[in-house]
């Protein structure tokens, strides 16, 4: 299970004295969780008001980066295509996986450096992941064009004779070329009408070169033939055809856009394969920036919600739980247990929700301690 609960307490005569109480009532008896304490520096206060306000502004930071974290780590998923069992090794953060960089959790001073105020610390957060968020979005749509463009392309280069292209089953010997009266058709006929198409095609309309017809490809269903008739008996040829369940394919011998077309499609495919490298390493270091710059917000949060609701001095412990997967809800009942005098008022929110139809829990979750969620579950593969 890779979720975490980021929760704190308040330090009792030592913030030790919090961890352990915390371990013994998740660990001693019982395996409940795997827990690592979570190192917050000492971090710039500043005023109530501010720290009140702040704390809304996180919640809507975090909300925007743990959206831009996923969308960099789903279109990761997405241009690796077909090796997407390696995109979770390329989802690291500081070059190691998510999990042990959440459980050693440092915090990076030269970054967010801890003499700014908390507010300067949102904001370069802010506006370094709105640049990420951006710059993923070009990114996206010019590699998102070139493969559209190549997949069209490649989609004219396969599918049955009636819609396929033909510039690369045909030959300049396959037609008869710069004739004034003649022309060469081509024509799709189903596997099983060969027979018929032998016996009928030089009486299907007047003006029918005779012997003219040959077997240019086949696919699983249809045969492409070509027949040679005279220019006046095109639109009575046609016509009569299509009676017969023959199809004519509209097509010109055009030796210049043919070779165009191929060279569209090579110039596509290196271009994308160009691209392909530079793209995995952006999204690679921009996913790790991101990832850091989220866990950094949920250790301001933290911070904020524990000086708020602890008071100052500032005296708490910050601590990351990995809940058992099949002790969730004895976790917890644990938690709640060790920390409900912390604030009683807790318990009869927790009750009068369960009252309240309308009033969603899930989406404002409180506790008699400070708890964010962390979710490593980055990926929906559709």
């Amino acid at each position: 299970m890779t979720e975490f609960w980021l929760i704190s307490a308040p330090g009792e005569k030592t913030c030790q004295q919090a961890w352990d109480k915390m371990m013994i009532a998740t660990t001693r008896n019982n395996s409940l969780s795997t827990n690592n304490k979570f190192n917050i520096p000492d971090l710039k206060v500043g005023t109530l008001d501010v720290l009140v306000g702040l704390s809304d502004e996180l919640a809507k930071l975090d909300s925007f980066v743990e959206g831009v974290v996923k969308k960099v780590a789903q279109y990761m998923a997405d241009v690796l295509e077909d090796s997407r069992d390696k995109v979770q090794e390329n989802l690291l953060a500081n070059g190691v996986d998510l999990v042990t960089y959440i459980t050693r959790f440092q915090w990076d001073m030269a970054k967010y450096p801890i003499k700014q105020s908390l507010k300067n610390i949102s904001e370069i957060i802010s506006k370094q992941v709105t640049q990420i968020d951006n710059d993923l979005k070009a990114r996206a749509s010019a590699y998102n064009n070139l493969k559209g463009n190549l997949q069209n392309l490649e989609r004219k280069n396969a599918g049955s004779l009636l819609t396929r292209s033909l510039a690369d089953i045909v030959k300049k010997d396959d037609f008869v070329l710069d004739s004034e009266y003649l022309v060469t058709m081509l024509v799709v006929v189903p596997k099983i009408s060969y027979a018929d198409w032998q016996k009928t095609y030089e009486t299907l309309s007047e003006m029918v070169v005779p012997r003219s017809t040959n077997l240019l490809f086949e696919d699983q269903e249809s045969g492409l033939f070509s027949v040679t008739l005279f220019r006046k008996a095109i639109d009575d040829f046609r016509h009569k055809a299509r009676e017969n369940k023959f199809t004519v394919r509209e097509f010109q011998y055009n030796e210049e856009e043919m070779k165009a077309d191929k060279e569209e499609m090579t110039r596509l495919s290196t271009d994308k394969k160009k691209q392909f490298g530079p793209l995995v390493r952006w999204l690679k270091v921009n996913f790790s920036e991101a990832f850091i710059a989220w866990i950094h917000i949920k250790a301001l949060r933290v911070f904020v919600e524990s000086v708020l609701r602890y008071g100052l001095p500032v005296n708490f412990q910050a601590m990351l739980l990995q809940p058992n997967r099949k002790n969730v809800k004895r976790l917890r009942e644990v938690l709640y247990d060790l920390y409900k005098h912390l604030d009683s008022s807790a318990a009869s929110i927790i009750d009068a929700a369960m009252d309240i139809p309308g009033l969603n829990l899930s989406q404002q979750e409180y506790y008699p301690y400070v708890y964010y969620k962390i979710d490593c579950n980055l990926l929906e593969f559709k």
